[in-house]
């Protein structure tokens, strides 16, 4: 059975944190399920991890689909939320379009969008036809254009208020969640106590419901830069540098591949096979 929304409700009632990762391939989306994720975002940040743009905006919904495809069909029992992409939602009907092509093509089994007050209406369509919607407050990637330097969100009393009125918003439309991005912890814990549905944060303190990272930080795959809210639970780059470093120092002295890593055959065989042709220097 896949991980639902009531079971994820059910886990914000009992106070059980929920963890929460980025994932865009079949290969990782079944380790990380078989280590216990039940909740994996196919987050546009594919654009920055995997596809080497420099924002999230360059994202396209064939992009999103085809990695949360195949997400999807490395798991068996985690629930998979896809992004919808950079402007691929400014009306109900692109809204609507958008995330048909997320479940019917790709296998989602909910998708998130960024915005508050002014996505109420998109929420509520998309809910109403059947839709599962994720809401994302705070800093918003997609936004980076007109942000700029990614910095912590709603410092302000004033910001701070409108963003729980976003959230408060989007949680009467009928979003079953809500990532909170950089903002302080205690205005996150604050909306936390206030929405029926469960917050899940990044860079937002402790107090979420549950926590979500990009998987290639956790795994640290970016040697030279580690974002303030994340943390190195490994240094696979280094590993991968050196298991790469020793793999060509064997093929370069012949040790690989070693009589264990290829097959033979009957040399009669191959002698009738190369019966009557010659060597170049014998042309």
């Amino acid at each position: 059975m896949r991980t639902s929304i009531s079971d994820l409700w059910q886990m914000k009632q009992r106070g059980e944190r929920i963890a929460m990762l980025t994932c865009y391939d079949a290969t990782f989306a079944k380790l990380i399920e078989a280590a216990g994720v039940r909740l994996i975002l196919v987050g546009d940040s594919l654009g920055n991890n995997v596809l080497g743009y420099e924002t999230t905006v360059q994202v396209t919904i064939d992009d999103i689909v085809r990695h949360t495809a195949a997400v999807v069909r490395g798991t068996q029992s985690a629930m998979v939320v896809a992004d919808l992409p950079f402007l691929t939602y400014g009306t109900v009907e692109e809204a609507i379009n958008a995330a048909r092509r997320l479940l019917q093509e790709g296998g989602a089994h909910a998708v998130k969008l960024e915005g508050g007050a002014a996505m109420v209406e998109i929420v509520q369509r998309l809910t109403a036809s059947g839709v599962p919607v994720m809401g994302h407050l705070g800093y918003t990637p997609q936004s980076a254009l007109r942000f700029g330097k990614v910095r912590v969100q709603a410092k302000t009393s004033e910001a701070a208020r409108a963003l729980v009125e976003d959230a408060l918003a989007l949680d009467a439309a009928g979003a079953f969640g809500i990532v909170l991005e950089l903002i302080p912890a205690p205005l996150a814990a604050e909306v936390t106590k206030r929405v029926r549905g469960i917050t899940i944060g990044i860079g937002a303190g402790v107090a979420c419901d549950g926590e979500v990272q990009v998987l290639y930080d956790l795994l640290g795959m970016h040697p030279d830069f580690m974002p303030r809210h994340a943390r190195r639970f490994a240094t696979l780059a280094e590993t991968i540098q050196s298991a790469v470093a020793t793999y060509l120092a064997a093929v370069a002295d012949r040790s690989f591949p070693a009589a264990a890593n290829s097959s033979t055959m009957d040399p009669a065989a191959l002698e009738a096979a190369l019966a009557g042709l010659a060597l170049p220097d014998e042309r």
